[in-house]
């Protein structure tokens, strides 16, 4: 029995089942959909992943890479420290003390009369010592008033002025924060821990405190003190806010280039898909492709087309079977429609099933249409044949 297929037809069906097999991706391709669904329904398997038949990786501009450089080597810097490149002045700053903690005296204890007048009296003591220049004794007698009565901010305020005198801020600032926690409108606190953290080389909170202070209780000596923080505390405020521009601008370029990368992405896979129907048309994708693959679901059709396959000859014995005839016509039809460009992809004359079944026009199966398949509209010649005229 001779083959019903033209050798060249035949070359390019061997040409197309070999590309398959060294690129099986492509019959991801949407538009070989419909062979996919056939293979699958036969059993077969296809590896997932996108094509990729002719992807050849394209090097980058060299403005590209030098810009991509430029980013990584800018990622690689440390964020500056936030007082690297500012210029204070430190004279008279002082280290931190290790003062242990005095006592605080219990605040919830309601002081008696007999016991305020004694504290007013060790107070008196605590001021006279201070006046003397004698600050040990200033901060022993303040000490045994606060404990007759521990609710006196006043009190912790100046054993705290004694503690700075002593030149232990970190004592002082105990004592200032206690004083608040007892009266928050206290400027004699304010004062004293403001001066405790300009010895500490705190320049923002002391200018805080001290500008507080004076807000509250103007007092000269405070205002002096707020002018001397108040140019380092400036200089950290403005260091601070540059560096805040710089985050906020690192941050938006971030936010650019995430969005600049996205609309590449966006832009090479419509590229990619375009390039993909330019290179295999739109095989596959007519009307029919559904009705094709609701034909493929009958057993007795994907029996008969897997046979069809395995020797085109055998197309002859389903001559009589109207639905695997009608199955095979729409597949030659919409091959020949699409044009397959890998098989020569003619149109309705000399396209057909995948390229390769001389089309379902003129030279295509005996029978149909001129010369088509056998009693499938019968051409002018040809009719129905039998198995002895086919050889």
């Amino acid at each position: 029995m001779a083959c019903p297929i033209d050798p060249s037809e035949l070359k390019k069906l061997q040409v197309f089942i070999g590309l398959c097999e060294t690129q099986p991706q492509l019959l991801n391709l949407p538009q070989l959909g419909f062979f996919k669904s056939f293979i699958e329904k036969l059993g077969g398997k296809i590896p997932q992943g996108s094509p990729g038949f002719g992807d050849v990786p394209h090097p980058e501009p060299a403005s590209k890479q030098q810009h991509n450089d430029e980013e990584k080597s800018e990622a690689k810097k440390p964020d500056s420290d936030p007082e690297s490149d500012v210029e204070l002045d430190t004279e008279g700053c002082v280290e931190p003390d290790d003062e242990p903690d005095q006592p605080m005296g219990d605040e919830s204890k309601e002081p008696s009369e007999d016991a305020i007048d004694k504290a007013n009296e060790l107070r008196s003591k605590a001021a006279a010592a201070y006046s003397e220049l004698n600050y040990e004794e200033a901060v022993k007698n303040f000490t045994e008033a606060i404990l007759l009565n521990p609710r006196s901010a006043l009190y912790h305020a100046k054993r705290g002025q004694a503690y700075l005198k002593l030149v232990k801020p970190n004592a002082c600032i105990r004592d200032c924060n206690r004083a608040l926690e007892l009266n928050p409108d206290s400027a004699t606190a304010y004062k004293f821990r403001g001066r405790a953290n300009r010895l500490l080389g705190n320049w923002e909170d002391a200018a805080k405190d001290l500008r507080q202070a004076c807000k509250l209780d103007y007092d000269e000596e405070a205002d002096e003190w707020l002018k001397e923080v108040t140019p380092n505390a400036k200089k950290i405020e403005q260091h601070k806010l540059k560096q805040e521009r710089r985050r906020q601008e690192k941050e938006l370029k971030e936010r650019q280039e995430r969005v600049r990368k996205a609309q590449e992405a966006n832009r090479k896979a419509a590229e990619e898909s375009a390039k993909g129907d330019a290179d295999f048309g739109d095989f596959g994708s007519g009307g029919g492709s559904e009705d094709i693959l609701n034909a493929f679901k009958d057993p007795e059709v994907a029996a008969a087309l897997q046979d069809i396959m395995s020797n085109p000859a055998n197309i002859a014995k389903y001559q009589n079977n109207p639905k695997v005839m009608n199955l095979v016509t729409k597949i030659a039809g919409q091959a020949s429609s699409s044009g397959f460009p890998m098989f020569g992809g003619g149109g309705a004359g000399a396209g057909g099933f995948p390229g390769g079944f001389p089309g379902a026009g003129a030279g295509g199966f005996p029978g149909a249409g001129s010369g088509g398949f056998p009693g499938t509209g019968g051409g002018s010649t040809g009719g129905h044949k039998t198995t002895d005229d086919l050889d």
